[in-house]
């Protein structure tokens, strides 16, 4: 067999059918190689018992520990039975219950004093922790011979505890590695002998031995450098070719021009730019003067002033001949970036217009919702070069968009906006644009090199002056119900002062046209009052909007903008709340990105538990935008000692994004920081946490400059292109092409 075909061997050869059906539809494991890279997620050492302590709720858990008590309590007038045993590890006690016939076995086997593996789901039952009938397997049989095999198989030895799933527990994953293994003899070792001798790096084969069955745990250590290395440098690898590949392509230098559009507008702005954006310009201008694309993504907080910046490089652009496009996920977004800009610029946005400057240009808005004659006007500005900006939704990419001279794509908001558009819309230019991307959500450094890698990062870190603070606070709405009624009592306020307020909530509320039933369902949900906050439908706009104009918020203009909406009503409403005529807008997160409304300085989120921590953080930004201070208030049923609380303290407790991007990290671990959009990036990421390893990425990295640098087709490293190969499938070669 040669040295790849093991690795691509399908399960169901090794394992059985069933077994290979469960591993393929449950944990996405296809191969011999993807079971082998199915890792221990970490091991228990005989005789050394888990904390029970820290157990998660509502997770599939393993642990080793010792029944302590087990008892048979009759019910339901002695027609039914159900076992409760009781195991402990000195940390804390934990409670099985097994039903019906299931009691039989685990009564006859599970005796005080017994040591056993138990997996199951951790849930909360008469406030106490439990597993429903977990699957177990004994640590210390009663048969002789069972015994010898089982002391041979765990004492003294580290039991790998596998990542599993309801349908297949950890030990069961041990057996179908145990039948694999062999195969580790024919990985491929991708890196470059010399680096790994330089390194010390354990040979791979060894590697994937002692990962799975180790002796010891140096061998684990040894195991998990080496192995973590491969993940961040074999995608490194992948992200400098990119980026290698990105140099070779041509593009047209954009100069900056004296005298022209650029210097007007800095003329005429009102304030200075801060250090950080002065630096980030220069940086984006320095990548427009090249002859190859730029690609830069432009990390700032919420309100750094990163749209100032990209304006700056659309107008140099547009006087270096060019044309620029600005792409927004929403219309909301795109009319509101337009209406800004229109602004910012004034009569040098009226280029060729009555009273327009000489320096001029035209500023077009190009959306799915305008009418046919502002559509067809639009159109002919951007082919005949008319408009040098154009700011759009992504009907921008449709065919019938004919671009004059395309030279620089902004793309705001970039997680929201498919890779495919994006490509749609480089290939409007002559040559490649050059790209920005433009990203509100702070992101670590080692997520920015791992997700990002292909782009260069520009960091926006210092607010404007002028900026408020805003102050967080959560508000414990079920265990303190009078602290939300202060909360729109405080609303009250910032009204009767003058201010505004957004009341943001997780759904919309009108499910009653999708299903019939939705909303009637969620309204006789509510009534429950000891229902448990996770299991009741979240709050939605439309009834709190009707409920705070029936109470709380009586007398004062409440509306309400969704996603659902006419676009000329969700305008209409937003230019109302904009113009001050609106007192309260209850929303859904389309205000989450871009809205400006520098007079709002309170924000109450509903349900606030239901929304990310980075979700959270952009919301609130919402607030605080003019000289007041803002008022962030998030609302929760969430109980004290749970997780979601935790998020929302972290939240309350800081305004730094970055910080709270890491918290959000560490909370989630890699999950899905990097997205479903990078699945591809993310499922080759087994050993590696992007969170814990920022000096494994950063050296990786810098391997991957120097190799690709000297042989960019990998000519002499065969066993690496194999691997990156393997890596790269078609699908992922798309989501990493794309960025």
């Amino acid at each position: 067999m040669d040295r790849v075909s093991s690795f691509d061997e399908p399960l169901k050869k090794l394992l059985g059918g069933a077994t290979a059906k469960v591993m393929a539809e449950h944990l996405d494991l296809h191969t011999v190689g993807d079971l082998l890279h199915h890792y221990p997620r970490r091991y228990e050492e005989r005789g050394k018992l888990t904390a029970l302590a820290d157990l998660p709720l509502d997770e599939h858990v393993t642990v080793v520990a010792q029944v302590a008590d087990a008892r048979i309590l009759m019910f339901n007038n002695g027609r039914g039975k159900r076992l409760e045993v009781t195991l402990t590890d000195g940390s804390g006690r934990l409670q099985l219950v097994f039903f019906g016939h299931g009691v039989h076995k685990p009564h006859k086997e599970l005796l005080p004093g017994r040591q056993a593996m138990f997996a199951g789901k951790v849930s909360v039952f008469n406030r106490k922790m439990q597993l429903a009938h977990p699957t177990y397997q004994l640590l210390d049989a009663s048969d002789a011979d069972e015994a010898t095999e089982a002391v041979d198989a765990f004492a003294g030895r580290l039991l790998p505890i596998y990542p599993a799933c309801k349908q297949l527990d950890s030990w069961r994953i041990a057996k179908a590695v145990d039948a694999v293994l062999p195969s580790a003899r024919d990985a491929v070792d991708p890196l470059p002998a010399s680096l790994r001798e330089g390194r010390g790096f354990t040979p791979l084969p060894e590697a994937l031995l002692k990962v799975h069955r180790p002796q010891t745990k140096a061998d684990i250590e040894d195991a998990k450098a080496r192995l973590k290395w491969d993940e961040a440098f074999v995608l490194q690898v992948a992200l400098a070719r990119r980026r290698y590949a990105d140099t070779q392509l041509p593009a047209v230098a954009r100069r900056p021009v004296e005298g022209g559009l650029l210097d007007a507008f800095d003329a005429k702005l009102p304030f200075t730019l801060t250090e950080g954006q002065e630096k980030v310009s220069k940086e984006i201008f320095d990548d427009l003067a090249t002859e190859h694309p730029m690609h830069r993504l432009l990390q700032g907080e919420v309100g750094s002033g990163k749209t100032m910046v990209a304006l700056r490089a659309m107008l140099t652009v547009v006087d270096a001949g060019g044309q620029a496009a600005m792409l927004a996920p929403t219309e909301v977004l795109a009319q509101q970036h337009h209406r800004s800009i229109t602004e910012m610029m004034g009569e040098l946005a009226e280029g060729g217009m009555l009273g327009g400057s000489e320096q001029g240009t035209k500023v077009v808005l190009l959306t799915g919702s305008m009418g046919a004659a502002a559509r067809r006007q639009a159109l002919l500005d951007l082919v005949t070069g008319e408009a040098g900006i154009v700011i759009g939704t992504h009907a921008l990419i449709e065919d019938k968009v004919q671009f004059h001279d395309l030279g620089l794509v902004v793309v705001d908001e970039q997680h929201r906006f498919g890779v495919e558009q994006r490509d749609a819309l480089r290939s409007k230019g002559k040559q490649p644009p050059h790209l920005l991307v433009m990203t509100a959500t702070p992101i670590p450094r080692t997520v920015a090199m791992t997700v990002f890698g292909d782009l260069e990062t520009s960091v926006l870190d210092q607010l404007p002056a002028g900026r408020s603070p805003i102050a967080s606070h959560v508000v414990p709405a079920k265990d303190k119900p009078h602290f939300l009624a202060r909360a729109w009592e405080r609303v009250r306020e910032e009204v009767e002062n003058g201010h505004q307020a957004y009341v943001v909530c997780p759904r919309i509320g009108d499910e009653a046209e999708e299903d019939g039933k939705g909303a009637k369902k969620a309204k006789a949900k509510k009534a429950a009052p000891d229902e448990d906050p996770e299991k009741r439908p979240p709050l939605a706009v439309l009834e709190v909007a009707d409920e705070l104009r029936k109470g709380a918020l009586a007398g004062l203009s409440v509306e309400v903008l969704h996603g659902r909406m006419h676009p000329d009503e969700k305008d209409d409403v937003m230019r109302r709340f904009a113009a001050g005529d609106v007192d309260v807008l209850v929303a859904t997160t389309v205000i989450e990105v871009g809205v400006n409304v520098p007079n709002a300085t309170a924000m109450v989120i509903m349900d606030a538990d239901r929304f990310g921590v980075s979700q959270l953080h952009q919301l609130r930004g919402r607030v605080g935008r003019g000289s007041a201070p803002g008022l962030c208030l998030l609302v929760s049923e969430a109980h004290e000692a749970s997780p979601a609380r935790a998020r929302l303290s972290a939240v309350a407790a800081t305004l730094d994004g970055f910080e709270l991007s890491r918290i959000d990290l560490e909370q989630r671990r890699e999950g899905d920081v990097l997205g479903q959009a990078q699945s591809g990036v993310r499922s080759s990421l087994r050993m590696l946490t992007v969170i814990d390893d920022e000096e494994v990425i950063a050296a990786a990295r810098e391997e991957a400059v120097a190799i690709v640098a000297a042989d960019p087709e990998l000519e002499h490293l065969p066993e690496l292109r194999t691997v990156l190969a393997a890596l790269l499938d078609k699908e992922r070669e798309e989501y990493l092409d794309k960025g």
